[in-house]
């Protein structure tokens, strides 16, 4: 059976990595291989283009320049770690997907959807997260936690109006299409996250064995 691909997506602070954790225990301990990954990075190539989206010390890309990086990160992690994984029947989940293009570099940046979705096919050939999550939460929260983990990447050092419209494209995209989307209280106390991704699992657990 083909496993399933999940992201979780979310502004700077919101709990994505918890998040991830807390996916990964649940559905292990019902019995699910778990293969847990990132974007950008995911693979040794797309961990190095990860780092040079995020130095703050070196030349900083443009916008379609860091656009092009980022789908060229991801069409490597679709052929390294995604693709291979969910072939062998493991359920996938990555820290940020293709919505967070929307949103950084789409709705962020201004580059155009219409741009953006051309490149999603050209790559992701028709693969899409079988389940999105989105940790919401308000920028100026996000970003006290953000700055309480220790130094800020390039992308953490832009100006708040930028993280109000990363916020914008993220609930662009629930609005158009709400069925693919789980939104979460990500300013909620950690134990009601933790009990709604719970839920969450088993019902996609559910979903799965039918």
């Amino acid at each position: 059976m083909a496993g399933r691909f999940i992201t979780i997506e979310g502004g700077e602070g919101a709990g994505k990595s918890t998040a991830q954790l807390r996916l990964r225990a649940t559905l292990e301990s019902r019995g699910i291989s778990v293969v847990c990954t990132r974007e950008p990075g995911g693979t040794p190539l797309a961990e190095s283009i990860r780092q040079t989206l995020l130095d703050v010390e070196g030349e900083a890309p443009v916008e379609m320049a860091e656009l092009l990086l980022i789908f060229a990160s991801r069409a490597q992690h679709l052929a390294k770690v995604i693709e291979p994984a969910l072939a062998a029947g493991k359920w996938v989940i990555c820290d940020r997907f293709t919505d967070a293009t929307f949103a950084y570099q789409g709705a962020a940046r201004g580059l155009s959807n219409e741009l953006i979705s051309t490149l999603e096919r050209l790559v992701q050939e028709g693969r899409q997260p079988d389940a999105v999550i989105l940790m919401d939460l308000q920028p100026h929260i996000g970003m006290e936690r953000a700055k309480s983990r220790g130094a800020l990447d390039r992308f953490e050092q832009e100006q708040h109006h930028f993280y109000e419209r990363v916020r914008s494209g993220y609930l662009a995209r629930v609005h158009e299409n709400p069925a693919r989307y789980t939104v979460i209280d990500a300013e909620q106390e950690l134990q009601s996250v933790y009990n709604e991704l719970d839920k969450l699992a088993d019902r996609w657990i559910s979903e799965h064995d039918r």
